[in-house]
């Protein structure tokens, strides 16, 4: 059983059979066409035959962080079936140390060359972050104010900007602020993962369009 262990060296090794980063990245987008198409494969994938063959173990090719939004499912949004992604979903797709753990434990485990932070306009988490910027009542709940919180340094810069005059503009511009803000710490945060990035792990910020369905991959 792996364990993280910051004190020691990880041992790098993805598995051969493993897509590298950028092939995993160019089936992602392959499916989101699909998906949006709406001739995906998904609904193929989701068999006994496949449920069997995934009982002895998993080779996810992404590790997805994403928002608990219902609205953005990964594996439907990417049209893959079981076993391919190793999705983690946490309200405003932020980062904290159970979520860092967790693409750690994935990446080193099985050796998952490609994380996605995929954030979506019209967040609700995002939403609540500006309203707690530009609002003096407090409507949250302790719980609620711990992902608002996390939020916040990426979002509070572009209060009162006059690029971001517009509510609609600036709910937006928040969502991108607090994906790459979550691609940063990712990458950044973790000794793991920066190991890990050293033999060829990418992390990369994607955003969901709710009304279009296409994913959106920023700063490649």
């Amino acid at each position: 059983m792996w364990m993280a262990d910051k004190s020691c060296t990880p041992d790098i090794q993805f598995h051969t059979k493993m897509l590298s980063a950028e092939e995993a990245l160019t089936r992602l987008k392959a499916g989101n066409r699909g998906f949006i198409k709406g001739d995906g494969k998904t609904q193929g994938l989701v068999n006994e035959a496949r449920r069997n063959q995934l009982v002895g173990g998993q080779e996810p090719f992404a590790i997805i962080l994403g928002c608990s939004d219902a609205r953005v499912p990964a594996e439907i949004v990417f049209d893959q079936g079981l076993g391919d992604l190793f999705v983690i979903r946490v309200a405003g797709n932020i980062v904290a140390p159970s979520q860092i753990g967790s693409i750690e434990f994935a990446a080193k485990e099985f050796g998952t060359p490609l994380v996605v932070v995929l954030g979506h306009s019209q967040c609700g988490a995002v939403a609540a972050t500006i309203d707690d910027l530009t609002n003096t009542e407090d409507n949250y709940s302790r719980s609620l104010h711990s992902i608002v919180d996390r939020i916040r340094p990426a979002v509070e810069p572009l209060i009162g900007t006059p690029e971001c005059s517009d509510p609609e503009e600036l709910l937006m511009e928040a969502v991108r602020a607090n994906i790459r803000a979550s691609v940063k710490k990712l990458r950044n945060g973790s000794p793991i993962l920066d190991e890990l990035q050293q033999h060829g792990l990418q992390i990369v910020g994607a955003k969901y369009s709710l009304k279009r369905g296409i994913v959106e991959f920023l700063d490649e």
